[in-house]
Formats: structure tokens, sequence, C-alpha cells
């Protein structure tokens, strides 16, 4: 059965970098019908925090990407000790004593001579009264993993056929001198127990991915289909890592994004097909096709954000916004009415507050100087409320008659002096809506 798992760690909320690998996994476990698992990759007992992993959950919850089950790695450190004992048993574990600083002389060095930056494996062959001299300076040890230097070869679902040589790159470690374990081999070990068996990572994990796969080798597991998408770019191409923080899906969900417009956008970005709204993540799911991504970086700008979003708003029946009209104050026989004449006048759902005081309190009348005689003409033939479907046509032809204006001079003048706005819904539509006139006087 597919198994996807997207795995975050909760050192932070979610940003628009997290969701393509979130949405990627989920699309693919719902096509097959298999299973999606939200794992929380909390060792880091410093920096993980519970409020950033109620966080991920509410913005998944948000996008409609639920989960089948939620697994924290910080209940399977036991799990992590004893494969790590199998691993020193079968010697591709070894304890290492270098400190940062030992390290970086040793990458300059190997800089230096043009030769690439990997470790040395000084510390494979240590006998146990070295280490244990280096233990009474002080020095604490932590462990490395034995690399096969040999290529190490998948087809990836996105990049193609993917060639590395393992000799060009460093030993990882996978335990730090605290005990923490780290990334590299907690997520190797969760994804063998886990059966998961497709993973759709960004590009920069490519070389993890390298060293995942002997690590998954090592403890006798099977590989997943691994697939590693873009990375996106700000939309001039600058690096977003910078930016990201202003782009959490909080903030986004807080500014009045809809979430049909944030998954439609991220569900084709970097494809080869179009960027289309998509009112469920069913329809999504029906388009999605793995194949259709490129390699090159992705440009995301969060404007594109807003017209899918108007587009989304525009197509909610009254139905799913009538609570929210009913929180405005909207009277309940003009509820559905001033839902249909709002709608197509906003971006965000949060719009609809500025025009029901329009139409409740009145507006500000903008009335330039050359039209105020005749506005205040036009306002003397205005009728008393409550107004009807009529009542614009029939006024417009009254003024028209009485000062012999007509068209834009005569329409664009009487829509700012009751709506203090130069655009908006159809007047006729308006009139019935308006509970106060203000430039009556």
């Amino acid at each position: 059965m597919t198994t996807t798992r997207f795995a975050p760690s909760p050192t932070g909320y979610l940003h628009i970098g997290n969701l393509r690998a979130a949405m990627f996994n989920y699309l693919i476990a719902r096509k097959a019908g298999g299973t999606f698992i939200l794992r929380l990759d909390d060792t880091d007992r410093e920096r993980s925090k519970q409020e950033y992993s109620d966080g991920i959950m509410r913005d998944l919850e948000w996008l409609g990407l639920t989960w089948d089950r939620v697994e924290r790695q910080s209940d399977r450190l036991d799990r992590y000790a004893a494969v790590a004992d199998d691993l020193r048993v079968s010697g591709r574990l070894y304890e290492v004593f270098e400190t940062p600083t030992e390290l970086d002389l040793k990458r300059k060095k190997l800089l230096n001579m043009g030769r690439p930056p990997v470790y040395d494996r000084a510390g494979l062959g240590l006998p146990d009264e070295e280490k244990a001299r280096l233990r009474a300076e002080g020095r604490e040890g932590y462990w490395r993993f034995l690399l096969d230097q040999q290529r190490i070869e998948w087809a990836d679902g996105i990049l193609g056929d993917i060639s590395i040589d393992a000799a060009s790159v460093s030993d990882p470690v996978l335990i730090r001198a605290d005990g923490q374990v780290l990334y590299t081999f907690a997520s190797s070990v969760d994804d063998v127990d886990m059966g998961v068996t497709d993973i759709v990572r960004g590009a920069d994990h490519v070389t993890n991915t390298a060293t995942q796969i002997q690590i998954i080798q090592a403890i006798g597991g099977g590989l997943p289909n691994f697939a590693h998408h873009s990375l996106l770019t700000g939309a001039q191409g600058e690096e977003l890592s910078k930016r990201l923080g202003t782009l959490s899906l909080r903030d986004l969900r807080a500014n009045g994004v809809a979430p049909e417009a944030l998954l439609s956008l991220m569900a084709r970005l970097g494809s080869s097909q179009p960027v289309e709204l998509r009112m469920s993540l069913e329809e999504i799911a029906e388009g999605f096709d793995l194949s259709q991504f490129g390699a090159s970086p992705t440009k995301f700008d969060a404007e594109d954000l807003w017209p899918l979003t108007r587009e989304r708003n525009q197509r909610l029946p009254f139905e799913a916004v009538r609570d929210r009209v009913a929180e405005l104050g909207v009277p309940a026989d003009l509820a559905e009415r001033f839902w249909r004449v709002a709608s197509h006048n906003i971006t965000r759902l949060d719009d609809l507050a500025g025009w029901w005081e329009i139409f409740s309190k009145g507006a500000d009348p903008v009335i330039d100087p050359e039209d105020a005689d005749f506005v205040a003409q036009a306002m003397a033939l205005l009728p008393q409320g409550p107004f009807t479907d009529a009542t614009w046509g029939e006024w417009t032809a009254a003024v028209k008659e009485a000062t012999g204006r007509k068209g834009k001079g005569l329409f664009m003048p009487l829509r700012k002096a009751l709506t203090g706005q130069a655009h908006g819904p159809e007047m006729a539509d308006v009139m019935p809506l308006l509970q106060v006139v203000r430039a009556r006087g």
C-alpha cells in the first residue's frame, strides 16, 4: 500500500516552502487510496515546542490536508538507540572526537589544495586508549555513519536518474555528543519502520537522500520512491529563504488568503500545467501528476494568490457565508441579497464588512466641486426609502429630465455621492440595501 509522510520539525511555523512537500505527499497518498502520515521530527529538544506542533496541525487542517495518523520522533528514542547499537556492532557507526574548529581547519586545508572538503575518517581507527585519553581531556564523542564509497543511484520522480559518488560525501553525523539523534538517522529508521513507500521533498535534500539510501540498506529496509521538487525563489528570482518568515501559512491565512487559492497555486507552480482555481482537494488530486514538474527553481509571487482568492470567494454559495454575513449585522431578509451584490466586489471575505458599513451607516459622500450643485439638485429628487429594485432607474430618469445630464456625467457623481466609491456593484442592486443616505443633508 502507498504510504507517504510529511515530516516537519516543530521548531517554527509552517511556511510556503514547507507546503509543497506536504501537498505532494498528501496527493500521492490520496490518489492511491493510501496512508498519509504526519510525522513531527522533534528530536531537537531545545528548539521543538508544543505551540509549533499545534500550529502545524492547525495549518494543515485549514488546508484540508488531513493525516491518517500522527507520529512523534520523541516517542521513538529507544528504537533509535537500538538501531544505533546494531550499526555499531556491524561497524557502520563509529565514534569521533574532532571539534568544530578542527573540522573547519581540515575543510579549509582541503579546499586550498583544490580537493573536496570531505571528512578524512581520522576517527575511524582510533584505539580505545586514545578515545579514553580524549575523554579525559573533556572531549565528548559523537557518531558518524560509515558510507560505502561507491556510486549511489536512484530514479528520481522529478529530477530523473541521479548518481552520486559516495566518496565525494562526508560520512554523516547521526548522533551528537549530547545524544541527540539527527534527522538523517531518525528519518531513515522511521521511513523503514512505518513502511513509507514514496517520499517527496525539496531539491536541497538530494545529498541527504544519497546517504539515507545507504542507511536504509544498512538497517535492512526496502527503498522508497524518491522525488525532489524544485526550490522556490521570489518573483524576481531572488532567494526566498530570507523572506519565509513573512510567508508563514498562518500569516497568509490571517491576511485572508483562501485555502483553495493557495492549494491551487502550489499544486501547479513549477509544472507544465496552467494554474487554475480548483475548489476541492479532490479536483486538485485528479489533475496532479508528479512527472509534470521540472527541476528548475520556481518563482513564487504571493500576489498571485489574490486573483485566485477573489475568484474562490466569488464562487462561494450564500450558505457557505451565511454565518459570516449574519455576524456583520445584516438583517436576515437582506442577507442573501447583500451577498449577491457584494460578493463580486471583494477579494477577501473580510472586505464584506466595508460594504455593509457603507450600506448600513451611509458613506461619506465624495462630491467633486464642479458636481456640487448637480448632486444637491439630484438629492432633492431622491424619494424617501425604503428603496426598491426600481428606485435607481426611476430616480436617474427624473434627474436626467430635470438637469439634462446623461451617461457617465449623470451616473458617476450620483454613485460617488451615495457610496463614496467610484466603482462597485450595479447601483440598481445597491439601492435596496441602502439603510442610510448621508448625502441627503
